[in-house]
């Protein structure tokens, strides 16, 4: 048999077996990719908060090689690691194959990555659409190629808020509040009541990034327009930060300092009522074997953030995505990776084995058996409706990423929480900061 041929029908052998590992995949516009012969991955993602979500990933990827003979090797990177060996393997053209990143990482280098709108729009159309935010975070944004995917959105790691059932009602609330004022006054009560809550404006991934936005925005105040220009010294950024003053005043001390576990370290221990993180402090506390923290995950529970003046539930969260690097030697098997685990059959377990981590990005994810089987995670399931991009209201790209990154809404906060800056000189200061990100 000659070389050419024998390539064919190892390629006609792995869309076989791919479709045969896929019931009921076939579908209008279903793109299909033939396997390049000899195809070897590498995905490089984050590490694990929560152990199923790592299982389950790896026990997919297994069937996938089972059915199409692509070894797929996996690396898991530290969270704060992630973005700079994107940049690094985007910028030496090396590495892994398949990433997962953050948010805006696509963005960064949007010229080295695979087009993947094929895949995505085929995803939407099967799973009842994306969310309007995990299409913004997956698409280009401008320049001929906009609208064309560039990042698969896996999900958003819902930053909620985890309390203290009893603390709450000792605190004179059977439910827990939905606007900014009864939000104070509730911590105001468990802080009194010698039950502080605890939220970090320390530079940690994932925590303070996300719930102080939601502060920002609930007053209204945003760091750029839609036309992109900074917008972000204003009177709704000002009654934010004095609205955050108020509310800092009854957290327990340090949170200035914290990492990205001491809230979670903090709540398990008993030490806060109330603080915003994903579900993995339930998890934690749910499947341990000590009795205490048993106790604990029967007496907390899940909130929205609360909606602010502005009238309207503004979120933002740690959205995750995939992408495909133009370097990898094997397209075909790196989208038909990509298309075998987001397909039901594989995220649907996945999802389940990740206890919510991931909120789903497709509307009928939103609709699967996991969501009835603990009341408890019924608030992550849409969160993607209440979400909001990081670079909101413009563009998502290289400037909103760099704001984000450079912590500008995080420290502004902090520094008049801290007494270095009056609410309106730390206004002016994150907006010059901002604008240097967006002179471009």
């Amino acid at each position: 048999m000659s070389d050419t041929t024998r390539r064919d029908v190892l390629k006609g052998i792995g869309a076989a077996a791919l479709a045969a590992a896929v019931p009921g995949a076939a579908f209008a516009d279903e793109p299909k990719y033939a396997i390049e012969a000899g195809a070897k991955l590498k995905l490089m993602r984050w590490r694990r908060f929560i152990q199923g979500d790592e299982d389950a990933w790896i026990a997919n990827t297994r069937k996938f090689t089972q059915a199409t003979g692509v070894e797929v090797t996996i690396s898991n990177e530290g969270f704060e690691d992630i973005r700079p060996k994107l940049a690094l393997t985007a910028n030496v053209g090396s590495g892994p194959d398949i990433a997962l990143g953050f948010l805006e990482d696509p963005h960064f280098f949007p010229d080295k990555l695979l087009d993947l709108t094929d895949l995505a729009e085929y995803l939407g159309a099967k799973y009842g659409g994306w969310y309007d935010s995990m299409r913004r975070y997956g698409t280009r944004a401008k320049g001929p190629a906009k609208g064309r995917w560039i990042g698969l959105p896996l999900g958003a790691g819902g930053s909620l808020l985890n309390y203290r059932i009893s603390w709450m009602r000792d605190a004179g609330f059977e439910t827990f509040p939905t606007d900014f004022d009864n939000f104070l006054k509730l911590c105001q009560r468990m802080a009194k009541n010698g039950h502080p809550p605890g939220f970090s404006l320390a530079h940690t991934t994932g925590d303070a990034e996300t719930w102080s936005h939601n502060v920002l925005w609930g007053f209204g105040g945003k760091m750029v327009d839609a036309d992109n220009n900074v917008v972000l010294n204003s009177p709704e950024t000002v009654a934010a930060i004095d609205y955050m003053v108020q509310l800092h005043k009854t957290f327990i001390d340090g949170t200035l300092a914290w990492n990205g576990v001491s809230n979670n370290n903090a709540f398990l221990e008993e030490k806060i009522s109330l603080t915003s993180n994903g579900p993995s402090i339930y998890y934690v506390a749910k499947t341990s074997t000590d009795p205490a923290k048993l106790k604990l995950a029967a007496d907390m529970n899940h909130a929205a953030f609360p909606i602010g003046p502005a009238g309207q539930a503004a979120e933002l969260h740690l959205m995750s995505q995939a992408m495909v690097f133009k370097f990898t030697k094997y397209p075909n098997a790196a989208k038909a990776y990509l298309k075998f685990m987001w397909e039901r059959e594989q995220y649907e377990p996945w999802q389940a084995a990740a206890t919510s981590y991931m909120c789903p990005p497709l509307k009928d994810y939103a609709k699967t058996r996991f969501w009835a089987t603990d009341p408890k995670y019924a608030p992550f399931r849409e969160v993607a409706t209440r979400m909001r991009w990081s670079g909101y209201a413009g563009d998502v790209g290289p400037a909103s990423a760099a704001c984000l990154a450079d912590w500008i809404v995080v420290d502004m906060f902090a520094q008049v929480v801290a007494g270095q800056k009056s609410a309106k000189e730390a206004a002016a200061q994150a907006a010059d900061r901002a604008k240097r990100n967006y002179r471009t």
